[in-house]
């Protein structure tokens, strides 16, 4: 068996000139909590729709679990949890919706149902359609979590959520969920709840994927570096960003730090500091304007 929950290799969906994922290559260990990360229209919803088999890719090739999409479609719907599309049979109230899905999955827990539909506060009595945006999402993701998958893969599962409810569901999550071995694709635009709970990161833009590395690979690798200097250079392996004003040069570099401040050092620069990066900074460096857009390779 594959210790990969989820792998791409070179998966792309282009529709006409438009390419939603483009040589799309990734990699979801299993037991992972993996945060899948990019900007509106990058490719996200695309790839996690092509994982459910929801769309068809253009070419290259994909499996969850070991198994086809396109071939194996109940087979990882029996195995996995999807919330992509939050959408449920309108007129059913959360109650009805629940005795309906039942019977689908045969891992289905009536004591999760009950459990998660407590904590995560949700009208069960109410109709789908008439239910808020957020309450929409709950409900989605309660009746995933009731399957018992070995594989959750959510799309934005905190949007429309209040503080106390987006707490609840993070715990639930790590250790309801991924605490007990299981596998968690996580796609959001909320970067501080992501490097809450994510072990690996995935930084997708333009539909390829420019960075997959553990979370404290990327923390120990990425630097911010401020200098002042004659002729300092503006692109180099390590290099991903570089602003440079007169003398005064900021670089975001993505290994060996220390080692290109010597060499900076060494041609007669003065190094001003070098910072640490948080995620939201490293995504901002990878996925924003002024990357080189250099592939980054996968952090060992």
């Amino acid at each position: 068996m594959t210790d990969l929950a989820v792998q791409t290799n070179a998966l792309s969906k282009h529709y006409r000139s438009l390419h939603a994922v483009d040589n799309l290559n990734m990699q979801v260990p299993h037991g992972s909590i993996y945060g899948f990360l990019g900007r509106n229209g990058a490719g996200k919803t695309t790839t996690l729709r092509i994982l459910a088999g929801l769309a068809k890719p253009t070419s290259g090739v994909a499996a969850v679990l070991g198994l086809d999409p396109q071939k194996d479609t109940v087979a990882i719907l029996n195995r996995t949890g999807f919330v992509i599309e939050k959408t449920l049979i309108p007129w059913m109230t959360g109650d009805q919706l629940l005795r309906f899905n039942r019977g689908f999955f045969p891992n289905w827990s009536r004591e999760r149902a009950g459990r998660y539909a407590e904590v995560l506060e949700v009208p069960m009595r109410q109709r789908f359609h008439r239910l808020s945006m957020g309450n929409k999402t709950k409900l989605c993701l309660l009746l995933a979590l009731a399957q018992d998958p070995e594989l959750l893969i959510l799309d934005e599962p905190t949007a429309g959520l209040d503080p106390v409810v987006t707490d609840q569901l993070l715990r639930v999550l790590v250790e309801d969920f991924a605490g007990t071995g299981r596998t968690l694709l996580l796609s959001s635009h909320h970067l501080s709840e992501v490097e809450r709970v994510a072990d690996w990161i995935g930084i997708i833009d333009s539909g390829s994927l420019k960075l997959e590395a553990r979370l404290d690979d990327i923390r120990g690798s990425f630097r911010r570096i401020r200098t002042v200097g004659q002729n300092l250079p503006t692109a180099g392996e390590t290099i991903l960003t570089c602003r440079i004003s007169g003398d005064t040069a900021e670089y975001v570099v993505r290994s060996q730090a220390e080692a290109f401040a010597a060499e900076l050092t060494a041609q007669g620069a003065t190094i001003l500091d070098i910072e640490t990066m948080n995620l939201q900074e490293t995504f901002l460096a990878v996925a924003g304007k002024e990357s080189n857009h250099v592939p980054v390779e996968v952090l060992a």
